[in-house]
């Protein structure tokens, strides 16, 4: 599903955050990345993503290079095919929760209708005409995770997915991300400190200077 062959990464002025990184994320696996502050888990992310790019070294997701694609066709593949839980969110301010949700439904040519279940499952049940500006910064967690998952993408990418919830919340979340995936048949990879949210997925890699090895 997912190959990084030889990706590099530096930013100016500073160090290689990445280097020489290869690893195969096979289809249906879920696995946790770990590892120390700056050592580069949100910038793997984004390159996954493709919103960065890589210094060098090729990115393969489903068997097509990023590097090949125009900027329109890379959203278009990241449009369908992904969904990305930011750490900053990013939820839309001038649009509701609904709309938020279920916004990935409608650029990919889908039936809405699966929106409000996902706000629901997330514990947002009969908040789906709320603004964004009406939540706390965990409601706004619950929202990002819904908009991820509610397209059934192929590969899902989560950037500290449960760092603004208290534990019992954070628990359910997971559970839901978790039985998403695998119902689904998705690949993921969420970038975790939380012991609890690592143990969710099928195996912990860590993330050294050296490269990705198993916890």
């Amino acid at each position: 599903m997912l190959e990084l062959h030889h990706v590099t990464k530096s930013y100016a002025g500073r160090r290689r955050v990445l280097d020489d990184l290869s690893y195969t994320l096979a289809a249906g696996e879920y696995v946790a990345v770990m590892g120390d502050s700056g050592v580069g888990k949100s910038t793997l992310l984004n390159l996954i993503a493709g919103l960065d790019t890589p210094d060098a070294g090729d990115i393969v997701i489903d068997g097509v290079a990023m590097a090949t694609l125009n900027d329109d066709a890379a959203t278009l593949l990241r449009r369908v095919r992904v969904g990305f839980v930011f750490q900053a969110f990013h939820v839309l301010p001038h649009l509701t929760l609904l709309q938020n949700v279920a916004l990935p439904l409608l650029l990919n040519g889908l039936d809405s209708a699966r929106a409000e279940a996902m706000l629901n499952a997330v514990g947002l049940r009969g908040r789906g005409q709320d603004f964004p500006r009406q939540l706390s910064g965990g409601e706004l967690q619950r929202v990002a995770i819904a908009r991820a998952l509610v397209h059934r993408p192929a590969l899902v990418l989560a950037d500290e997915p449960t760092g603004n919830l208290d534990p019992e919340t954070a628990h359910s979340v997971l559970m839901l991300l978790r039985d998403e995936i695998k119902n689904n048949g998705a690949s993921a990879i969420i970038v975790t400190h939380s012991v609890a949210a690592a143990a969710t997925a099928d195996r912990v890699l860590m993330l050294t200077d050296d490269g990705l090895y198993p916890a």
